[in-house]
């Protein structure tokens, strides 16, 4: 079963949200306030597939459910719920270790379309590939089958959003990429937002890979287009 657990101290939006996952066929569980998300998610091992999370709530906010919850599982979809429309609540968000956001007031097709493309990229965190399934460039080594990224042996903590960037660039060396690609590929073509997740999830990687991440070797901005990876 698809479990989701929204977090939203609205109860008009709440049971909006409730109302409509359940008949598009999710197991919801639904909770107010952050205090109950994170009980919720320790009492249920868990066991669930997406987190919906309001930012802006009060007690513990939607910043610090994200965090927690991101230290307690990397292939957990989250996806932000916010009011705002400035950019640094839904960078703030994203860096924190969100997979997605969603601004309101947000359509039902829009909804359910990110609830649905997150779902997708959590299933494929327990796909295998069992064909070549080591990618090699320099200290780095990716492995399709147990869907991780190591550097000199040592294993890096990725989300299921970037080690898909990850696995993108291991897959085109040495290849400029443009946004749009790198967008249509990992979000996919229906996407509602805009790029700016993409530059989040880089600076991200970034901070994980690179030895001076301000100053990066392996993934290097080509300006006004997008990324390359430099196979090392």
């Amino acid at each position: 079963m698809k479990r989701i657990l929204v977090c939203e101290d609205e109860d008009a939006i709440r049971e909006f949200v409730v109302m409509n996952l359940k008949r598009i066929g999710y197991d919801v569980v639904d909770v107010n306030c952050g205090e109950d998300a994170l009980a919720t998610f320790d009492a249920a091992g868990g066991n669930f597939d997406i987190v919906l999370l309001d930012l802006m709530m009060p007690g513990i906010d939607g910043f610090t459910v994200c965090k927690k919850l991101r230290e307690k599982s990397s292939t957990l979809g989250i996806i932000m719920l916010t009011a705002r429309s400035q950019e640094m609540d839904k960078v703030s968000g994203l860096m924190m270790g969100a997979d997605d956001y969603i601004t309101k007031p947000f359509s039902l097709s829009e909804l359910t379309a990110r609830v649905d493309a997150i779902y997708r990229r959590v299933c494929m965190s327990f796909i295998k590939d069992e064909k070549s399934p080591l990618i090699h460039s320099g200290p780095f080594t990716l492995n399709l089958k147990s869907r991780t990224v190591t550097k000199n042996g040592a294993l890096i903590e990725l989300t299921q959003v970037e080690y898909q960037i990850m696995e993108y660039f291991l897959n085109n060396k040495n290849t400029a990429l443009d946004r749009a690609s790198i967008l249509d590929h990992i979000w996919g073509d229906g996407y509602f937002g805009d790029d700016k997740i993409v530059d989040v999830n880089i600076r991200r990687i970034r901070m994980k890979i690179e030895d001076e991440p301000s100053s990066p070797k392996y993934i290097t901005t080509i300006w006004g287009y997008g990324y390359k990876w430099n196979d090392q």
